[in-house]
């Protein structure tokens, strides 16, 4: 504390000293800093109370990234689970393709085979 400052308090009780009241006695009594009262006890413990029940907005933002993380996890197992199905889709597909080529080449060949059989009876029967 600066002795200006100790020297101006001082002067400030001695003025006031002949005109104090009970009341004023009382919040002078309660005071820091120069006019700003001190905080009785119960407003500071439910001041603490209400710190401790409400949320911080760090915390409110930290639950909502959690929530949308959890949807967004469940969202990828949905379209993994897709994409597995589709990809067996995709598979029986290329299977049954395959059998059709299969198919298809074995009634070719079955056809060139009986017009080759034709051809040569034709060419039996012409000799």
């Amino acid at each position: 504390m600066s002795n200006a400052w100790k020297k101006v308090h001082r002067m400030k009780r001695f003025t006031m000293g002949a005109m104090t009241t009970p009341e004023y006695y009382e919040w002078w009594s309660k005071r820091i800093n120069d006019n700003i009262p001190g905080l009785r006890e119960e407003c500071i413990r439910s001041i603490e109370e209400h710190l401790q029940v409400v949320p911080s907005e760090l915390e409110i933002i930290k639950q909502d990234i959690e929530k949308r993380s959890s949807e967004l996890g469940k969202k990828i197992e949905q379209l993994e689970e897709e994409k597995i199905r589709l990809g067996l889709d995709v598979d029986i597909h290329k299977l049954e393709a395959e059998k059709l080529r299969k198919g298809k080449n074995k009634a070719k060949e079955d056809l060139d085979s009986l017009k080759m059989d034709y051809n040569k009876e034709e060419k039996t029967k012409a000799d």
